[in-house]
């Protein structure tokens, strides 16, 4: 027979040599069933494997059932959870899987989520939502063809058990799913050790964080401050990427936010309809803090309040330089993401770029039109004529949701014309093709996302969802 190729994997303990005062040692949950109900051919390339000879049987085994890998390891870690800090944390319905290298040299995490109890469930069942595993999956496929950096799921299996859940209909259907990013070391990793006093445990960790996700620091003499400089500039593009595609995340607390800069753990997060900096995702999240507009600023806060742990063993001073240029990473990273959007690769703002950002903007918001709608409009009417009229540009005006709207569009088809003049015709085509990369037709919106659940839910019909899948795929 042959062997399941995820358990003859070369898995790294990583994490698990700096000792269990970082984690516990915990069993997976045993479940009823086990169906496959996504498996993720991308990422098996860059694990060593071949899609061909992983069958579905091998991803059951391996994450579902769990053969041949307990215990796994539990993590620890405290957060700031709107804003007030909270000692009872830690990985509540997850475990660390495994670690493996890469075929491109980098360290991953092989994550759980609904797995089963912990030590730190608090008396929650330890499982996930097939709707909530379903929403994750879209999310991280989404946010990865947009060009985000972000975790991604390997696989979901449906493990036929009855959850019952204040913001889903109950009973509900549970799954298990596994995530693959570069770390599940949190900012509230950090943030527990200095609760605990344990200024050794922060050196330890931030050793092997810089050995493991910033190499290039390795044998610096000040390698603790530039690591944290450059976390910052990291997290401060993520928000950026975040914003020009639209997204909110919904729960940024420090638990959230991984110590590599890196998009992860998707909850009751949404895309915007339209652009609204007041936009909330979450039902809970009752006074707007983690609204759309607020997200580069809450991260900004989570750096600060991540300086308190580092503080153990980096200069203050030297963590008020490294998160000193925040506001300028992210500018230039929006920048660049939104300029992007709008077809064009000027690297450096000009006072021309900006007036056409701004104005962009300001039409968006006037106007409430689709965010997403008005981009693949500008992908799906763009012509070479453009450059030669500005009143051929988004000639077609059926997309604006109000009458008499166009007169708010002349302001910016001007500003458009203006730099789209300035772009020599032999490369107008790579203008087209930077929109229709930045510009998916297909956004990712809540009626979307129900639109296939439906199906699920009603009929166990699971088309919708892979064909969701399949029109996420950005064209390149």
């Amino acid at each position: 027979m042959t062997p399941n190729p995820f358990l003859t994997l070369n898995y790294e303990p990583a994490l698990e040599a700096l000792g269990n005062d970082y984690f516990d040692e915990v069993n997976a949950a045993e479940f009823p069933t086990h169906l496959l109900r996504f498996r993720n051919n991308d990422l098996l390339p860059l694990m060593g494997l071949n899609p061909h000879a992983v069958s579905d049987q091998d991803f059951i085994e391996a994450f579902g059932k769990f053969e041949g890998r307990q215990p796994l390891l539990a993590l620890r870690y405290h957060g700031y959870q709107f804003g007030e800090y909270n000692s009872r944390l830690g990985d509540g319905r997850g475990f660390l899987y495994g670690q493996i290298r890469g075929t491109d040299g980098e360290l991953y995490d092989l994550g759980t989520k609904g797995s089963g109890q912990t030590p730190y469930s608090r008396g929650a069942d330890g499982r996930l939502t097939l709707k909530g595993g379903m929403r994750e999956v879209l999310a991280a496929e989404a946010l990865h063809e947009l060009g985000v950096r972000t975790s991604r799921c390997l696989s979901m299996i449906e493990t036929g058990e009855q959850l019952w859940r204040g913001d889903e209909p109950s009973p509900t259907r549970s799954s298990v799913m596994v995530r693959f990013n570069r770390s599940h070391i949190r900012f509230g990793t950090f943030e527990r050790l200095h609760t605990l006093g344990r200024k050794d445990l922060v050196e330890k960790l931030l050793r092997h964080v810089i050995e493991q996700y910033y190499p290039d620091l390795r044998g610096e003499t000040d390698a603790y401050a530039l690591f944290y400089a450059q976390l910052v500039k990291r997290v401060a593009e993520l928000a950026a990427q975040w914003m020009s595609v639209g997204f909110c995340h919904a729960v940024l607390n420090t638990d959230n936010m991984s110590i590599t800069g890196e998009s992860f753990d998707y909850g009751p997060y949404a895309f915007i309809p339209t652009y609204d900096t007041r936009f909330t995702a979450a039902y809970f999240d009752y006074y707007g803090r983690y609204s759309y507009g607020n997200q580069p600023g809450i991260c900004r806060l989570n750096l600060e309040m991540l300086q308190r742990p580092l503080a153990m063993v980096i200069p203050e001073a030297d963590l008020e330089t490294g998160l000193a240029p925040f506001v300028e990473h992210y500018y230039l990273a929006y920048y660049q993401c939104m300029i992007n959007k709008l077809g064009f690769d000027l690297p450096q703002p000009s006072s021309q770029t900006e007036d056409l950002l701004e104005q962009t903007i300001r039409f968006l918001a006037e106007t409430q039109v689709g965010y997403h709608r008005f981009f693949w409009e500008l992908a799906r009417q763009f012509s070479s004529l453009w450059r030669d009229d500005p009143g051929h540009i988004l000639s077609e005006i059926d997309f604006l949701p109000e009458p008499g709207q166009q007169a708010l569009l002349e302001p910016w088809r001007v500003h458009y014309h203006q730099l789209l003049s300035q772009v020599p015709e032999s490369e107008l085509e790579q203008v087209a093709q930077r929109l229709r990369q930045h510009n998916p037709e297909t956004a990712l919106l809540r009626p979307e996302i129900e639109a296939v659940w439906e199906p699920i839910a009603q009929e166990d019909n699971w088309q919708p969802f892979y064909d969701l899948l399949k029109r996420l795929r950005v064209p390149h």
